[in-house]
């Protein structure tokens, strides 16, 4: 939470005192800065740990072998979308089961 300070100044607006309050805010937002740091988002490392299982392991083996085969080509007309969804399916899949589990 961030409070603003506000100041009556009678002549001279541009007081050393305005200062001040600058100084706070620059130490607050590095206090939230390393805050920020600290979380990590439990999405991803349950990603992580799922594409490590054995059914996710297959469709990504299916994705990459798809991938190197339309890289070999010059031109062709083939994309590995399908490829793509099946693996991502399969991981969200597996994510879905876990994630809640660890949610607050």
């Amino acid at each position: 939470m961030v409070f603003e300070m506000k100041m009556l100044t009678y002549g001279d607006p541009d007081d050393e005192e305005e200062d001040a309050p600058a100084e706070e805010e620059q130490v607050e937002e590095e206090e939230e800065e390393v805050e920020e740091e600290d979380m990590v988002d439990p999405l991803e490392t349950i990603r992580a740990k799922c594409e490590q299982t054995d059914h996710c392991v297959h469709y990504r083996e299916r994705l990459e072998a798809c991938e190197a085969r339309v890289g070999s080509k010059s031109s062709t007309a083939e994309e590995c979308t399908e490829e793509l969804f099946d693996f991502l399916h399969a991981r969200d899949h597996c994510v879905a089961h876990k994630l809640f589990h660890n949610v607050k």
